[in-house]
């Protein structure tokens, strides 16, 4: 499957503009890491794209957020290797993420709702006015983007990457495309 057909998968499935940015959000991560860890960037993004895929149906059945995603792709035809990472970000699933795309997404998911969360409270809600320094220092708020995973985004130190360097990747993505984003 290539990035078209993720896409039209997507938004067949997908709805909430917010939960299409943050799919973006972490598809533009995902692609920028593979660059950086020697993954295949095509793989990694489209992973990223539909790590959601079934959040609208599974909103309010956390534990099933995942299972789901990974049968719809089953069911259109994704690699193993996709219906895996997807099936593995959600932690309440205790599923081992095995390969260094299981690691990224699990930690690029958080991150870019904290990133998102930095850039709408700057006066002018771009993230052309984050910094990573600015994200570093609301990852010890607690009462911040209280969504935003601390543990999973820290995770990114079993992919060799300091916190710093994590950040400083997930944030260069984003502002790449943050057109697409509304920031």
């Amino acid at each position: 499957m290539d990035r078209e057909q993720a896409w039209i998968e997507l938004r067949a499935r997908v709805r909430n503009s917010n939960l299409v940015k943050h799919s973006l959000a972490v598809e533009a991560i995902m692609r920028k890491l593979a660059s950086r860890l020697k993954g295949d960037a095509e793989t990694w993004g489209i992973v990223g794209l539909l790590h959601d895929i079934d959040y609208e149906r599974t909103v309010n059945e956390p534990e099933k957020h995942g299972l789901v995603g990974a049968e719809i792709l089953e069911n259109i035809g994704f690699d193993e290797e996709v219906i895996y990472a997807v099936r593995a970000h959600n932690p309440c699933h205790g599923i081992e993420r095995k390969r260094k795309m299981d690691k990224t997404l699990y930690c690029a998911d958080p991150v870019s709702g904290l990133i998102t969360a930095c850039a709408l409270v700057q006066p002018s809600k771009k993230l052309s006015d984050v910094t990573a320094a600015s994200v570093l220092r609301k990852m010890d708020e607690k009462s911040f983007a209280r969504g935003a995973n601390r543990d999973q985004i820290r995770s990114c130190s079993e992919l060799g990457l300091t916190l710093e360097e994590f950040i400083e990747i997930a944030l260069t993505a984003m502002k790449e495309i943050s057109d697409q984003l509304g920031l």
